[in-house]
């Protein structure tokens, strides 16, 4: 028996259950490219798929909307592919174990995928619905957006001839974004030169973090454990002389990193100093988040080894430096949209490679000066802290549209159907209207969606009511699109 078979609606859950079966994280998108276009055969829809495997489908109006502009209707077939350190979930092979909890739709011990499965679940049950009014739709399902967008940067939207696109990317119900924050990704690679020791291996892990989306949650000040980790090292190496080992922490950029280990040597006779510093910290943060990191653990274990190869003393205290001192986290608020951010970083991925380490980057801002001048300090550190950086992808920011005829028809709809205004807003995370634009000025762009709380880690959930609410509205903004 399906999970979600007597949720409604029913076939948005429908289809959302039977994406979750399919593994689609980014850059693994060929299989749920292939399910939207067997769904889009089954029913005779005209469909088009690209060579990076984005895929529009087609429907004709319905009786009265024949000869209407057709309206778009927007998602992002990837997820994000996060789980918990105990769970055995295979990403690549394993769909989703979806349960129900509280009015929740949850995954088990992994992300939800509800960024952005539901949108493409919302938009597939428009498209095999024979009972909505409804003008010509054209559903645009791109892939990767979650690393770069570059389902976005490739479409070719000449394809399209509506000019009003809905986006189902939001995750606030009653919010509509009409505008978001341009973003880049920023790596920086240090060279590591190593060497012999014997001494006391140190495997330190902070975890335990509440994580999740680097834009959406990032005025949230929670906890970074790449950043945390720099910290603890470079306290502790001005009381003892320590060589990384390895540090890891993180697999995605936009997704504010939860855990990170660091494994390092230290002379036999300084465990205590090791012991007595992690201690402290715990102390020192459990003091600092006043409670907003409930979860937060620190591990400690150490053996005794010979031979151990390990970075030299000048590539291990680059390594701290710039974990110490490269920025991180909300850097400005709007000065005109009062609690907006405008600007921030999140040091999501460090990885230690056979004679480096990496660092990636998320900045973003809806200043794209600011977004260079953040930029720029990332640079400045990394070269200061004997590295190289370099862009590795960007996409520009979402202008807010004061002409919007479509924001209008959406405003409307919504004071009709719950007798007061939605609000209309811009965002912090980055969305693909602004890749949108930048081919089609023409384009007329708001996002909506239902309410998702913690995108981007394993405490994903989205609102079951919030859904069949969203579900009826966008059918009442359809009808009106004549």
């Amino acid at each position: 028996m399906a999970v979600l078979e007597n949720l409604e609606p029913q076939k948005v859950f429908q289809f959302f259950e039977e994406m979750s079966g399919i593994p689609r994280g980014t850059f693994d998108m060929k299989r749920i490219s292939d399910y939207c276009v067997a769904f889009a055969k089954e029913r005779n829809l005209e469909v088009i798929r690209d060579e990076m495997n984005n895929v529009i489908i087609k429907k004709p109006g319905t009786a009265g909307f024949e000869e209407s502009e057709p309206v778009i209707l927007q998602g992002h077939l990837d997820m994000v592919c996060e789980k918990t350190a105990d769970s055995d979930h295979d990403f690549k092979t394993d769909g989703l174990d979806l349960y129900v909890e509280d009015g929740y739709l949850r995954a088990r011990n992994t992300t939800l995928g509800g960024d952005n499965g539901i949108a493409v679940a919302i938009a597939m049950a428009v498209l095999d619905s024979s009972d909505i009014p409804h003008p010509p739709i054209e559903a645009l399902f791109t892939v990767d957006e979650e690393n770069g967008m570059g389902g976005a940067h490739a479409i070719d939207l000449t394809q399209l001839q509506g000019k009003k696109l809905i986006n189902l990317d939001s995750e606030e119900e009653g919010i509509l974004t009409t505008g978001c924050a341009g973003g880049l990704q920023f790596e920086s690679v240090f060279p590591v030169q190593k060497e012999k020791k014997s001494g006391s291996l140190v495997t330190f892990r902070i975890h335990g973090l509440l994580g999740g989306h680097s834009g959406g949650e990032i005025h949230k000040q929670r906890g970074n454990s790449n950043k945390m980790m720099g910290r603890f090292l470079y306290r502790l190496s001005r009381e003892i002389s320590l060589n990384l080992v390895s540090i890891n922490g993180g697999t995605k950029d936009n997704v504010i990193t939860l855990d990170t280990t660091a494994k390092f040597l230290v002379a036999n006779d300084a465990e205590s100093a090791v012991l007595g510093k992690a201690e402290e910290m715990k102390k020192i943060w459990d003091n600092e988040f006043m409670g907003e990191e409930p979860g937060l653990l620190v591990d400690t274990l150490i053996s005794q080894v010979t031979d151990c190869e390990v970075f030299d003393s000048v590539s291990t205290d680059n390594v701290i430096a710039f974990l110490e001192i490269c920025p991180n986290g909300l850097q400005e608020y709007s000065r005109k949209l009062e609690g907006v951010v405008e600007t921030s970083l999140n040091i999501g991925v460090l990885e230690t490679r056979e004679d480096s380490v990496m660092t990636h980057f998320h900045i973003r801002s809806s200043v794209e000066t600011r977004k260079q001048q953040l930029k720029e300090q990332v640079e400045v550190c990394t070269k200061l802290s004997g590295g190289e950086g370099r862009v590795i992808g960007q996409y520009p920011a979402w202008q807010y549209n004061p002409d919007s005829e479509l924001r209008q028809i959406m405003v409307g709809t919504y004071q009709e159907l719950y007798g007061k205004e939605p609000v209309v807003s811009t965002v912090h995370a980055g969305l693909e209207c602004g890749l949108f634009l930048g081919k089609r000025p023409d384009l007329d762009c708001v996002s909506a969606g239902p309410e998702l709380l913690n995108v981007h880690s394993v405490n994903e959930a989205l609102d079951i009511a919030s859904t069949q609410r969203t579900w009826e509205y966008l059918k009442a903004v359809l009808k009106k699109c004549k």
